[in-house]
């Protein structure tokens, strides 16, 4: 039996013990998934001493089964797309390119809703630790490390309480370091291991991010 995380603080916290390696990096940057991988960031980012910002990512979720992902998009242009759910349920092109655009629009709103209009983090020579409030398929957190990639990240760090073990094995494939606290078997959701895993908000993720300024390139080169 897993023991349950009472939130998304406690599990932010217990995340933190787990990467205290890079407690006081100045090459190390926290980068949150929004909405729900907010909370755990900033809780990592303040006992880490290090800087926290978002980094911006859409899930695909398929027509009707809006839960079930079968592709992401992030910043930078990023589109990941799982070829294998969109053939086994036969989601027509023209469907998949309409919640491709709309998830575009979320992705901007959010892009000037939380990031304040501020340039993208200059991520070169960095490691990045990108937190999220778990893993299901995965979909988003690949989009995430592809467009990281894309963005010349130096190392790449997925923190997140809790995942499937089989996507965590996927994403060590293409992310130097996957730290995940617990890996259930068998994995039905990541809701089932909190005890409160309520909907974070607009709200909730522009109160954290005003005490945490965007990682600018100006920042960065400011800390040498």
């Amino acid at each position: 039996m897993h023991e349950r995380f009472q939130d998304r603080i406690h599990a932010g916290r217990a995340l933190a013990k787990a990467l205290g390696a890079y407690a006081g990096r100045k090459d190390t940057l926290v980068l949150a998934l929004p909405r729900g991988g907010v909370p755990l960031a900033h809780e990592i980012a303040g006992i880490l001493a290090l800087p926290m910002d978002v980094w911006l990512v859409r899930k695909l979720g398929v027509p009707g089964y809006e839960e079930l992902a079968m592709g992401a998009i992030a910043l930078g242009d990023t589109c990941y797309l799982n070829d294998g759910v969109i053939r086994e349920l036969n989601v027509p092109l023209k469907l998949v390119r309409d919640v491709i655009a709309s998830e575009q629009k979320e992705l901007n709103r959010r892009n000037n809703l939380y990031r304040r209009g501020a340039p993208l983090p200059d991520l070169g020579s960095r490691t990045v630790i990108i937190v999220d409030d778990g893993l299901a398929t995965g979909a988003t957190m690949r989009a995430a490390i592809e467009s990281l990639r894309a963005a010349k990240a130096a190392r790449i760090v997925v923190a997140v309480p809790v995942g499937s073990a089989s996507t965590c094995a996927a994403l060590r494939d293409i992310a130097d370091e996957v730290v995940c606290l617990r890996m259930p078997e068998p994995f039905y959701g990541v809701g089932q291991f909190y005890d409160d895993f309520s909907q974070t908000s607009d709200e909730e993720v522009l109160a954290i991010l005003g005490q945490h300024p965007p990682a600018t390139m100006e920042q960065k080169h400011a800390k040498k």
